[in-house]
C-alpha cells in the first residue's frame, strides 16, 4: 500500500512528538536524579512501541491492520470477561462470543457492509441469550447476558469500526484510507491527553466524582474546544470533510471519547479495580488504551458515512 503524502506527514510528526517526549524525560531524570521518573519511561517505552506497530502495519497492508484489530479486539474481548463475574455455565456461550470475531472482521475484509453493520448488534445479540436458555439455568440470566453482550458489543463491535474505514472509498487522494485511521487516532490521544492537561491546570469542578475524580468541567471544556479547533484544520488535511465538518467531527469525537472514558471507568469502579489489566506497561490494559475509542470510532464511523459516503 502507498503512503500517501499528508498521511506519511502525520507520521513523521507523531513520530517527532515521541522523540521531543523521550529527549524531555531524559533531561528531567539528569535534572532531578533523585525523582523517580520510572512510570514516565514505562509509558513512553509503551508508545514507541505501540506507534511502530501501528505505523509499519498500516504502511503494509489493510489486511494486515484488519488482522491486528481482530486481534486487539480477541484481547480487550479475553480482558473483559477475566475481570467480569461469569457463570461456569455459560462457557459455551463465551466461547460463541470469541468466535464473532473472525466472521465481524471477515465483513470487513470483504467490505460487506450491510452484514458488517448488523452482525453483532442484531444476530449475536438474539442468538447469544436463546443459546444460554439452552443451559437450563435461570438464576443470573439477565445479568449474564447483559454482560456478555455488553462485552461484545464494546470490545469487538465498536473497535471494528476503525478498520472499515480502510475499506471505505478514498475521497482525499492526499491522504488516502489511512488518513481516516491517522484521524481517529490523533483525534481520540488529542482529546486524552487536552483534557487532561486542561484538567490539571484549570480543573476545579468535578463532573463525576464518584467514577471520575479526575474528570472536571475545566478540562473537559478546555479538551472539546482544543480537538474542534484543531480538527478544523487537520480534518480537511487527512479525511474528505470540509473545514466545518471537521470542526464537527472534532466535537463528536472529543465528547464520544469523554463517554467512553468514564463508562469503562464505571465499570471498574464496580468491579473495584484501577486498571482492566497489565497487559501494557505503565499503561494497564488493553480497554484502558481504547476506552475513549469505544464510543468514539462508531460514532466518527458513521457521522463520516452519512456525510461523504
Amino acid at each position: 500500500m502507498n503512503t500517501p503524502t499528508h498521511s506519511l506527514i502525520i507520521m513523521l510528526v507523531v513520530l517527532l512528538i515521541l522523540t521531543i517526549t523521550s529527549i524531555t524525560c531524559m533531561i528531567l531524570k539528569k535534572k532531578n536524579p533523585a525523582r523517580d521518573y520510572a512510570e514516565l519511561r514505562l509509558k513512553i517505552q509503551s508508545w514507541w512501541v505501540m506507534i511502530l506497530v501501528l505505523f509499519l502495519v498500516l504502511l503494509l497492508n489493510r489486511g494486515f491492520f484488519i488482522a491486528l484489530s481482530a486481534f486487539i479486539s480477541f484481547l480487550a474481548l479475553k480482558e473483559f470477561f477475566s475481570i467480569v463475574p461469569l457463570r461456569p455455565t455459560d462457557r459455551r456461550v463465551i466461547f460463541l462470543a470469541y468466535l464473532a470475531i473472525p466472521f465481524q472482521y471477515y465483513w470487513i475484509y470483504s467490505a460487506w457492509y450491510g452484514m458488517f453493520v448488523v452482525f453483532i448488534p442484531i444476530y449475536m445479540f438474539l442468538f447469544l441469550p436463546m443459546r444460554m436458555v439452552f443451559t437450563g439455568e435461570t438464576k443470573g440470566f439477565i445479568r449474564a447476558a447483559g454482560i456478555i453482550q455488553w462485552a461484545l458489543m464494546l470490545t469487538v463491535f465498536c473497535i471494528s469500526h476503525i478498520p472499515y474505514l480502510l475499506m471505505l472509498p478514498v475521497k482525499n487522494d492526499a491522504a488516502g484510507a489511512i488518513g481516516l485511521v491517522l484521524y481517529l487516532l490523533f483525534m481520540t490521544q488529542l482529546n486524552d491527553v487536552s483534557q487532561y492537561i486542561w484538567g490539571k491546570s484549570l480543573g476545579n469542578n468535578k463532573i463525576l466524582p464518584l467514577i471520575s475524580p479526575d474528570k472536571t468541567w475545566e478540562g473537559f471544556i478546555g479538551g472539546v474546544g482544543t480537538v474542534i479547533i484543531c480538527s478544523t484544520f487537520i480534518a480537511p488535511f487527512l479525511t474528505p470533510l470540509s473545514y466545518i465538518e471537521g470542526a464537527l467531527a472534532g466535537g463528536l469525537i472529543a465528547v464520544a471519547g469523554f463517554i467512553g472514558d468514564i463508562v469503562v471507568s464505571a465499570v471498574k469502579r464496580d468491579l473495584h479495580i484501577k486498571d482492566s489489566g497489565t497487559l501494557i506497561p505503565g499503561q494497564g490494559g488493553i480497554l484502558d488504551q481504547f476506552d475513549s475509542l469505544t464510543f468514539a470510532a462508531p460514532l466518527f464511523f458513521h457521522f463520516l458515512y452519512y456525510l461523504v459516503y
